[in-house]
């Protein structure tokens, strides 16, 4: 192979669209990001005058299902800003999507085990929220899973 032909595909290869991986992680990232902007304006956020800090007292939920605090929706926006970020390579939106369904797995059972009206219960989560996180985690593990998958006989670059 000839260095003209060599440069020809790098050249190509740098004027390809984002792969599928890192269009998913930044579109869950961007979900993530209008969802943390979306628990900041009343109406969407039903009780947005409960609306604490942090803490199972905030009575604040957004579209009137999922309870949220500052806290929480600040939460939501770092996410998506990581996600963002980590999307512009193929590695770190594996990463993202991976270690975040599983941050999401982890939240799901805190969920499950911690009283709703617990001080441990700080973020604040509701049943609702519960069984989102579950699926959002496990719907980021198998995004990251399934499309972090290379074809055989593709070579990767390091």
């Amino acid at each position: 192979m000839s260095q003209g032909s060599a440069a020809a595909r790098a050249r190509a290869g740098a004027n390809t669209p984002r792969d599928l991986l890192q269009t998913a992680a930044a579109v869950v990232g961007a979900v993530f990001l209008l969802v943390g902007v979306l628990g900041f304006i009343p109406g969407i956020t039903t009780n947005y005058s409960d609306m604490t800090f942090a803490g199972h007292d905030s009575g604040a939920k957004l579209l009137g299902v999922f309870q949220v605090s500052i806290l929480h929706n600040i939460v939501h926006l770092l996410f998506g800003v990581a996600g963002l970020a980590m999307a512009r390579q193929r590695d770190t939106a594996r990463t993202y999507l991976v270690g975040g369904g599983a941050i999401y797995l982890v939240l799901w059972l805190y969920g499950l085990v911690v009283a709703q009206d617990s001080s441990a219960n700080f973020v604040p989560v509701n049943t609702a929220d519960d069984w989102l996180h579950f699926l959002l985690g496990l719907g980021m593990i198998g995004l990251g899973v399934a499309l972090g998958r290379r074809p055989a006989g593709v070579a990767t670059t390091r």
